[in-house]
Formats: C-alpha cells, structure tokens, sequence
C-alpha cells in the first residue's frame, strides 16, 4: 500500500448521536430538535433513505405549489422543504405554507401525527449504494475524496453509513405503507411514469391539486418539465453553486433565515463547499440500474442475500426484479 493510500481516510466524517449515525457536520442540537418536532395538521413531509429520490421529490412537489413553476433560489429551496434533522425543528416552524419537511428517518424517529402526510420513496439498493457513495466522495465535508467504490460498499452493506442501516429505513416505512396519510412511492416507478406518478402525488397532497392539473395541460407540463432530471441537472446545480457565493454577512444579517439553517449555512464544513463550488453536484445522472458499472459479481450476490434475507416474507422481494 502506497503512503498515499495510507493516509486516505478509511471512513467518511461520521458522528453517532443517541445511537444514530450522521453526518459529520450535523449539528446535535438541530438533530435533536428536530427530532422533538411536533407535526401540524397541514404538514406534508417527504421522506426517503439518502439518494433515494429526495431532491427529485422535493422539486416536484414544489413545482406543484408553484403551479408548474421551479424554486428561484437555493435558499428559497432550503425555506421551503427544510431539512429537519439538519436544520432543526424552527425551520419546519417557520415554514411557508403550503410546503414540504424534508427528513432521512426511519419510521420510529420520525415526527409522526396521524394528521400530517407522509410521501415515502424507496429506490433499489444496489443503485441507492452508488449515488450515495457519489454524494460521499464528492462531497468535501466528508473527508472521503478519492476513495474508491468499494470501501464505500463495506460501509452500506454493513449499514455503517450516515442515516443508519438502508433496510431499516425501508422496512420501517413499508410497514406503513397503507396507512391512509402515507404514500409509499418508488423512485423507478416515477423513472417509468413521471406524469401519472406526478399525478398520483397531487391527488395525495390534496385532490385540488390534481384537478388543477387535469384541467391545465400546460401547468402538468410544466411540472413535469421543471422536475425533469435534464432541467435540475442544470438548474439545481446551478442553484446551490450560487447559495456558496452569498457572503456570511448577508446570511448572519438575513432574519428572514432561520436560526438552525443559519448555523448550517455558516458552518465550517459548508463553507468548505463553498470553496468548491463546482463539486455541488446534487443531481448527478437519475438513471436506474447504474450500479451493474460499479458492482463486481461477489458484491452482488452479498447484496442480493442480504436484500432477500431482510425482504423475507414481504411483497419487497419482488418490487425491483426488473431492476436489479
């Protein structure tokens, strides 16, 4: 081994807090917080496992109370769909209503109220692995540059990786997938059919919503079009690559930015990012089955028993045959 492999870090910049793996630069407070968030009636939260389809998600169903229109802003995104766990429960507070609370949870950590909703997207685990071991590498904060697949997939496969175990999550949020204010979704059903999909997630956020969109072909368009992954290649991208050029005096000075998203937008760690601005890369390519360019034939058999194994019994086993 090289002295240069040697001095690769051999994990990424985790933190454990009460049991709970994250990423490095969370803060425990807003975690915590979070977590002691009490959901209101008119809540719409947006779940997934990370590289599950989040961002996607959260795009459309911001288009969708835009009236086919994008976000305008990375901070108007980060207002908007806030990051619970990340930035803590006064931004979920705070929010502009109509609007979507963002959380990487398994079920039992999550804020739960048989009154708000919930929209849970699943993605197969093989090319969940390699986009999150993507958002890793490339993401400075990390710690990970340059380290290859491979140590990465002893990480997930272990569920060593930030957010826990990938099957706790999933498992956790399938048990309630029939709970009348739960939509479980996945991300390749909405790769397959984004505008039935798109639909089905109007109907569930309020049926107004769905017969604004039958009745305004060009609005469902719209949605479609500004949630598509070649339009937030570009403009998400671009979005976030702009929120690291904004000076710490305007966000310190800024009342309007809630006290745990300031925090995290002045933290240490993203302002590395800023530094970077080109590796703010949260979409990266959206296609489904890119883990075969990545999976040696052992990693997918060790794979593939531990999703049958985890999977036995439920209707999961068969939801990705096609894909995996």
């Amino acid at each position: 081994m090289s002295s240069e492999d040697q001095d690769k870090p051999k994990m990424p910049w985790y933190q454990d807090i009460d049991g709970f793996r994250l990423p490095g630069m969370c803060s425990a407070e807003a975690y915590k917080s979070g977590l002691a968030y009490k959901p209101r009636p008119d809540d719409l939260f947006i779940v997934t496992y990370p590289k599950c389809g989040t961002t996607w998600v959260q795009n459309i169903v911001g288009c969708i109370f835009r009236d086919g229109k994008p976000f305008q802003s990375a901070m108007e995104f980060f207002t908007d769909t806030p990051f619970l766990e990340m930035t803590g429960a006064a931004t979920a507070e705070k929010m502009k209503r109509p609007g979507a609370i963002k959380v990487h949870l398994p079920f039992h950590l999550t804020p739960w109220s048989p009154e708000a909703k919930y929209i849970f997207v699943a993605r197969n685990p093989k090319d969940c692995c390699v986009s999150f071991y993507h958002h890793t590498v490339g993401t400075p904060c990390y710690h990970f540059v340059n380290r290859e697949f491979d140590d990465y997939f002893e990480l997930f496969i272990d569920g060593k990786v930030d957010f826990g175990d990938y099957f706790d999550t999933l498992l956790s949020w399938y048990e309630h997938r029939n709970d009348p204010n739960v939509l479980f979704i996945t991300y390749e059903q909405l790769k397959k059919d984004a505008r039935n999909n798109i639909l089905k997630i109007a109907e569930f956020i309020g049926p107004r919503y769905k017969e604004k969109l039958l009745k305004d072909e060009k609005m469902l368009e719209d949605v479609i079009f500004h949630s598509s992954f070649s339009f937030m290649k570009q403009h998400v991208n671009q979005l976030f690559s702009q929120l690291c050029s904004i000076p710490k005096e305007l966000i310190m000075g800024n009342p309007d930015i809630p006290s745990g998203l300031k925090a995290f937008l002045l933290a240490d760690e993203f302002q590395m990012m800023s530094n970077e601005p080109g590796k703010m890369n949260f979409i990266r390519k959206g296609i489904v089955g890119d883990w075969r360019n990545y999976f040696s034939p052992t990693q997918n058999a060790r794979l593939e028993k531990k999703f049958r194994e985890r999977t036995a019994g439920t209707e999961l086993e068969d939801l990705w045959k096609d894909d995996m």
